[in-house]
């Protein structure tokens, strides 16, 4: 039998899971997928690294592709790869979140880095090099990109967190179910967060809307992004910072928050 398994494609196997539930399909499929959740506790370590190793990330992650396989919908036309990729990315920030995972250090360095880029850029007229800004902040060009890092990490997160907080308090009382794609009003609220979200991508600068929509769309990282734009990946965390900014207080400012 596990001859046979191993001769399938990852999508035979998947419909052989779904046609008959069988738990030695199951695991196969789980052991051909572990690879995504080792590649994602990889580049993401930086958001867990203060409280979890990367084999707590893996298994949960384990856990995750084992929900994901009950739940998955080929009928919507998404590659299996990309539903539990994002399902995973989404458990790491739900745990940096519960966590409270942004220290003191990294908001005053998100900060000032921000506060010293705009100061040389009104004085240069352009924008500052990663020698300039670290130059004055006293710090060396590593330190300075580990500060950017994670700085850009805390724009994912606080945009995720002002989304999420947004809906809830947009939120009314749902109809039960099990599955989240059977409550109309968490669909419609989960709509109008997008609608929302859109407008205000609209309302960015044209090289703002191109990162944001490389970065979470094509999944790109940074460097390839800078290679596609044919600018300095310090530029590019630089646009995407200042877009995640102008994103979260529109968002703040459409869910009637107060800038905090």
């Amino acid at each position: 039998m596990q001859k046979e398994l191993s001769s399938l494609t990852n999508e035979e196997l998947l419909t052989e899971y779904q046609r008959t539930g069988k738990l030695d399909v199951k695991q196969e499929l789980v052991m051909r997928y572990v690879y995504i959740v080792k590649s994602i506790a990889i580049q993401m370590r930086d958001v867990y690294i203060s409280f979890a190793q990367i084999e707590d990330i893996v298994n949960e992650g384990v856990l995750v592709i084992m929900s994901a396989l009950d739940k998955f919908d080929p009928e919507k036309n998404v590659k299996f790869e990309t539903y539990i990729s994002k399902r995973i990315k989404g458990m790491v920030i739900d745990m940096a979140r519960k966590q409270d995972w942004i220290p003191r250090s990294v908001r005053k360095n998100a900060r000032d880095i921000d506060e010293v880029t705009t100061k040389l850029y009104n004085e240069l007229g352009r924008y500052p090099t990663p020698e300039e800004v670290a130059g004055y902040l006293h710090m060396s060009v590593e330190k300075y990109q580990e500060a950017q890092r994670k700085t850009t990490l805390y724009n994912v997160l606080s945009l995720d967190l002002v989304l999420d907080e947004g809906s809830e308090n947009k939120r009314s009382v749902y109809l039960p179910s099990r599955d989240e794609d059977e409550q109309p009003e968490l669909n419609f609220l989960k709509r109008e967060s997008g609608k929302i979200l859109a407008e205000g991508i609209k309302a960015l600068k044209e090289n703002e809307q191109l990162v944001i929509s490389m970065y979470y769309v094509d999944e790109l990282n940074m460097k390839q992004i800078a290679e596609v734009l044919s600018v300095s990946e310090p530029r590019v965390s630089q646009i995407h910072a200042n877009a995640v900014k102008k994103l979260k207080t529109y968002l703040q400012k459409e869910y009637g928050e107060e800038k905090r």
